[in-house]
């Protein structure tokens, strides 16, 4: 069958499409590019680390050969496998949820999601494994089925297989699409390859995406439902070639990241600004730093209220300052506490906020806070706000953004003790730290205004100055999206040892 029985996509009309059902293909048709490989190694990485990302990218070429050679179904299945084996199905779903969607919607097809998104009911038949996509398709694209591959597994742990009847490809397709919608035909049918020929027949009208590398994939603005929260260690789409790169850089990178880390916690604050740019770690300083609080006449030190991009935005606070600065942390990790240049207060949610010990910071000095809530609605960014801004009236917003190539510096997900180390793990990492002006007295606590009013008023400053769009969503909402938690890293209880005897 020549692939010009089928039109293509651009001569499928989008008009008065309503109450059409349309089924779609993926890889290639929904998506511009047509290998699904990147998007097995974002959970190869997130889950199984550098060590399974490298079995992944030594058996890509046992995959490409036999996808075009013998079947795709069998090249598909070596990736699977590849991926897959050992890895906790709820681990995967946790990638799929908090990572996938964002290199996803990056590479929307404008043509086919025209026609897509024009149905009334959307069905999308694809042969990756279902657990992959189906967070995206349903809550970013508002598709209401999803067909792909079932993949087996043991006791919560992929085996690797996959169920029967195996990879959704060709007449795997086809067979798919009838148990699905029985004898009733769908409208539309869109698919990109000859082995998308058995399920576009089943449909009324069928269509051909051609490759065109050249087009440009839909804006996030287009999509059903914006994607605000994002996870994931790797910044870039990890094709082929840039999965080698990021496994060739890494045991030069992590060897970069020590003597980074080394050099901000071991050197003077006054010189760790020029050891950082020697080391190819750029600090750029915008606006006026304020000059340090003179002791001698009582006055209170300064609140810097910095926007949080990762656990370092205080060190780089104290670099651009030329001066050691205490912060006041929701909540890090032990290893983060050890290696912090600077005095660290961590508070937790289970711990009351002890107004005393952090009035008392402030009169011996300048004090920094990084909250995560994007609001002061939660109630203990509400405490929070409500105790600095009635302790003190020096308050200078910091706006801060970084720019990273490789790695990010934050997760949601993992263990957040090696957020420092993926940061500086960067080939050469940006940090800009932008001092605003400090609050003038009538928009304080003590001319009148409510601390919940000082706080909004921050965030609203510190937002427009990075064309940032503020929401109500809460430091928790990210988390529970992102983690499935409330993103509080809990002490560990002492436990006393028992002498025998005893």
């Amino acid at each position: 069958m020549a692939i010009t029985t089928f039109p293509s996509v651009d001569k499928c009309t989008s008009i008065g499409r309503e109450k059409d059902t349309v089924i779609a293909d993926m890889d290639g048709t929904l998506l511009r590019g047509r290998s699904s490989f990147p998007y097995f190694a974002l959970v190869a990485f997130e889950v199984g680390g550098v060590l399974r990302l490298l079995i992944l990218l030594l058996s890509s070429p046992l995959a490409g050969l036999l996808y075009y050679f013998v079947s795709e179904s069998a090249g598909i299945q070596v990736l699977i496998f590849a991926t897959f084996a050992g890895m906790k199905v709820s681990d995967v779903e946790s990638v799929a949820r908090a990572v996938l969607p964002k290199f996803y919607s990056e590479d929307l097809h404008p043509e086919s999601w025209k026609v897509f998104s024009s149905c009334g009911k959307r069905c999308v038949l694809t042969a990756n494994p279902r657990v992959m996509v189906e967070a995206f398709l349903k809550d970013f694209l508002g598709a209401d089925l999803v067909l792909g591959t079932e993949i087996e597994s043991y006791k919560g742990r992929a085996t690797g297989f996959v169920k029967k009847p195996g990879v959704l490809v060709g007449k795997n397709k086809a067979d798919a699409l009838i148990k699905a919608f029985g004898e009733s035909k769908p409208e539309i049918g869109l698919g990109d390859r000859h082995t998308d020929f058995p399920f576009l027949a089943l449909c009324k009208e069928g269509y051909i995406v051609p490759p065109k590398p050249e087009v440009k994939a839909v804006t996030t603005s287009k999509l059903p439902k914006p994607i605000i929260f994002h996870d994931g260690r790797l910044v870039q789409k990890p094709t082929p070639l840039m999965s080698l790169l990021i496994l060739l850089w890494i045991p030069i990178g992590f060897i970069l990241a020590c003597l980074r880390i080394a050099a901000g916690s071991l050197l003077p604050m006054p010189i760790v600004y020029y050891a950082f740019w020697a080391l190819g770690v750029r600090v750029i300083i915008k606006g006026t730093p304020p000059p340090p609080v003179n002791k001698s006449n009582n006055k209170s030190g300064v609140l810097f209220i910095c926007s949080h991009r990762t656990l370092l935005d205080p060190i780089f606070l104290s670099t651009a300052l030329g001066r050691p600065i205490p912060a006041v942390t929701y909540s890090v990790s032990r290893l983060s506490e050890i290696i912090s240049p600077i005095k660290t207060v961590r508070l937790n949610r289970d711990r009351d906020l002890d107004a005393s010990m952090i009035k008392k910071l402030l009169q011996e000095g300048d004090l920094a806070i990084c909250p995560e809530g994007t609001t002061c609605r939660e109630p203990f960014l509400l405490r929070f706000s409500a105790l600095f801004a009635e302790l003190t009236d020096e308050l200078v917003p910091v706006a801060m953004v970084n720019k990273m190539s490789m790695f990010h510096g934050t997760t949601a997900r993992g263990w957040k003790g090696m957020d420092p180390f993926y940061f500086f793990m960067n080939p050469s990492p940006v940090y800009e730290v932008t001092f605003l002006n400090k609050l003038p007295y009538e928009l304080t606590c003590n001319a009148g205004k409510s601390s919940h009013e000082v706080a909004n008023y921050i965030q609203r400053v510190i937002a427009a100055t990075l064309s940032y769009e503020c929401t109500s969503f809460t430091r928790k909402d990210k988390y529970r999206a992102l983690a499935g938690n409330d993103g509080i890293v809990v002490e560990k209880p002492k436990i006393k040892k028992s002498i025998m005897g005893c």
